[in-house]
């Protein structure tokens, strides 16, 4: 069964709308006009309830199908903002405002869930009722988390929640996807360390903080190599090191390090914490300094509901024929994984073709995969509640 028809016919439609957000690129929270452009479509397809400002700036929409007998719900999810890059796309449609761009595909997203939003009002071909989910945050805000804990999901009654992202590198209309971990969680720890600054000439006048810090970036890297099961997954990325001086003859007083970590499972995921914080501390005790360390936890790992897996699987396979049922998870993260912790779901990919990859400047959503995008979030809906 290829895509649904009304859905090619609508690309045109589809496509403009994706190209206007990309034009106007928002950040974070701040996806204003975004979000307005989302509701007054959402209103126009005739939705039978439009909810704005959920989690600050998300939109949530509620389409009943011909019957709600079953009374089932079922949520689907697109994220709206966008990356603080400069576009090197050259595209005629680029972003508007120089170092912002839609470098992840959110434009895509957004644009193929009302798509898939604007179908299901018209056909309703459903026993119940879909919740079309617009998302603000995912670049590191955590627009997810807000959302439920601003009590989307009891509110609008969600039993189930999907989402959906782009990838490069898979064929545009083909699908990938996989039960458990699909993305890592990915937590994040400043450390400044503290020690006696002085000449560079007589470091033995001085505690080093520069070659106890280093000392600490080569330790770190041992969690992964010694501390942790070698067939579990973990990073541990130390991406700043900073020193208060930029002198070439100045020992500094203060070190600054931060670092990310990223496992596929929340055990995993404690005892990494707790191995940071030791081997810091170890480090700088064995060389006299002092170290503080500020932990931060942030999004959880991604995990597919095994049963929800096939669920989606099955409504691809529908869509395109071409499903990878077991693609490698992911050391990236992904805010959805707030939902998929309140509701049980699942997560898969949708093939961008052989395009930039996200997060990189000259990154463009393919255009050709939206037909696919948009007929999958409308399968999800019609096969998990059919028409009585």
């Amino acid at each position: 069964m290829p895509v649904k028809n009304r859905f090619a016919e609508m690309l045109p439609e589809i496509a403009a709308w994706r190209r206007d957000i990309h034009e106007n690129p928002e950040l974070l929270f701040d996806t204003h006009r975004t979000s307005a452009l989302v509701a007054a479509k959402l209103r126009a397809f005739g939705c039978d309830e439009v909810v704005e400002g959920i989690g600050r700036t998300g939109v949530v929409g509620v389409i009943k199908g011909k019957t709600d007998k079953a009374g089932r719900v079922v949520g689907l999810r697109a994220d709206m903002d966008a990356l603080p890059i400069l576009e090197a796309t050259g595209v005629e449609y680029a972003s508007k405002t120089p170092g912002k761009m839609h470098a992840c595909g959110h434009d895509g997203h957004t644009a193929m869930l009302l798509g898939a939003a604007k179908y299901l009002a018209e056909a309703r071909n459903f026993d119940g009722r879909a919740v079309v989910i617009f998302q603000p945050a995912e670049e590191g805000g955590g627009g997810g988390r807000e959302m439920v804990d601003d009590g989307m999901m009891d509110r609008f009654g969600i039993q189930e929640v999907y989402g959906m992202h782009n990838m490069p590198g898979i064929p545009v209309g083909q699908f990938a996807i996989r039960p458990g971990a699909m993305m890592a969680s990915a937590d994040q720890f400043e450390v400044v360390v503290t020690g006696k600054g002085g000449h560079a000439a007589k470091p033995h006048d001085c505690i080093d903080t520069t070659l106890v810090a280093s000392h600490m970036v080569i330790a770190l890297q041992s969690i992964a190599s010694r501390n942790v099961d070698p067939l579990k997954q973990v990073v541990v990325s130390v991406c700043t090191f900073r020193t208060e001086s930029e002198a070439f003859n100045v020992i500094p007083q203060t070190v600054t390090l931060r670092a990310t970590v990223r496992t596929m499972d929340p055990v995993v995921q404690d005892f990494v914490e707790e191995r940071v914080k030791a081997i810091i501390a170890g480090v700088a005790a064995t060389f006299g300094a002092t170290a503080q360390v500020d932990y931060k936890r942030g999004y959880p790992v991604t995990m597919n509901a095994p049963e929800n897996t096939d669920y989606a699987a099955a409504a691809a396979l529908k869509v395109s024929g071409n499903v990878d049922l077991d693609i490698a998870p992911m050391m990236g993260a992904e805010d959805f994984s707030f939902m998929l912790n309140a509701r049980p779901g699942a997560y898969i990919f949708l093939g961008n073709g052989d395009t930039a990859m996200v997060h990189h400047p000259a990154y463009n959503f393919d255009d050709n995969a939206i037909p696919f995008g948009s007929s999958w979030y409308a399968t999800m809906v019609e096969d998990r509640m059919p028409a009585a």
